[in-house]
């Protein structure tokens, strides 16, 4: 059964499915979401007044989060999902005095129009943030190491895709369910392209061989069902991030699902990069 938080979570997302809002609106909205994050001062983001915040499937009140420490951000990248009126960033804190690597969906309602405010009559986007959520990782999660993910991450091509050749929302989409389908059915056939490059917490598969890497996945010891999945899609970039489950993966609670995020870019109906985040219960999920 999915706990009740997971499914506010996830029916909040779903009463924005018909949204829409401009890709300027979403970008100052993750621009602002660094900068608060920066500062460890979410009144720098235009947050609804009936705002939901959680971190790791927690809800929580947003002064008591991490979004309220301040910390030293090294390296962010953001997707912009006009369609579903969200966003999604990575960020990554390996000099901070508290390393981290957090991912964070924002959605935001669907006004997108400039009306006035009645408090100092100066004009304002009606498009605020009604729900932020974030998987947030640090030392003891799986395959932690921030500063390993800034550097590689840093050596990524995430570049907007010329508008010829971009790859619809559903191929994206599909491609990413697939991947994460095959852990439960290995005969699902995944669009893995080659090269492709694996970067899990701190681990990166592209030093294999990095101009044939597959990105393939070993074949885990049970089916693994990943659910509960939340996705941001940009077709700009390519890319979508999906917030899911991860079971199996906490030894001391195998049949919990872990909170997890997969960012993954897509490049003509081929992934090519894969960032993997998951929490642990346990220092490195006991394995």
């Amino acid at each position: 059964m999915i706990p009740s938080i997971l499914l506010d979570i996830g029916l909040g997302f779903v009463s924005h499915a018909l949204a829409a809002c401009s890709r300027e609106t979403l970008q100052n909205a993750t621009a602002a979401y660094v900068q608060a994050q920066t500062a460890g001062n979410p009144g720098l983001l235009d947050l609804a007044s009936n705002v939901s915040y959680a971190e790791n499937d927690t809800p929580l009140d947003i002064k008591q989060g991490v979004l309220s420490q301040p910390i030293t951000i090294d390296f962010s990248r953001s997707l912009h999902d006009t369609v579903q009126c969200a966003t999604f960033t990575e960020l990554t804190a390996a000099t901070s005095k508290h390393p981290y690597v957090i991912h964070t969906r924002m959605l935001l309602d669907n006004s997108d129009t400039t009306t006035p405010n009645n408090t100092n009559n100066n004009n304002h986007s009606s498009s605020q943030i009604t729900h932020i959520e974030s998987v947030v990782t640090d030392a003891g999660d799986w395959a932690f190491n921030a500063t390993g993910h800034l550097y590689w991450t840093r050596r990524e091509t995430w570049d907007a895709i010329a508008a010829s050749a971009r790859d619809a929302r559903a191929t994206i989409q599909a491609a990413a369910d697939a991947y994460l389908d095959e852990w439960a059915n290995t005969s699902v056939a995944v669009p893995l392209g080659t090269p492709c490059a694996r970067l899990e917490g701190g681990i990166y598969s592209g030093t294999r061989d990095p101009a044939a890497n597959t990105c393939a996945m070993p074949a885990f010891p049970t089916p693994l069902h990943v659910g509960n999945r939340r996705y941001v899609i940009d077709e700009e970039l390519g890319a979508v991030d999906v917030f899911d489950g991860f079971p199996w993966i906490e030894r001391t609670e195998p049949d919990r699902s872990m909170p997890s995020s997969n960012l993954i870019r897509v490049e003509k109906g081929k992934i090519r990069y894969i960032h993997e985040l998951t929490v642990c219960a346990t220092p490195n999920c006991g394995r």
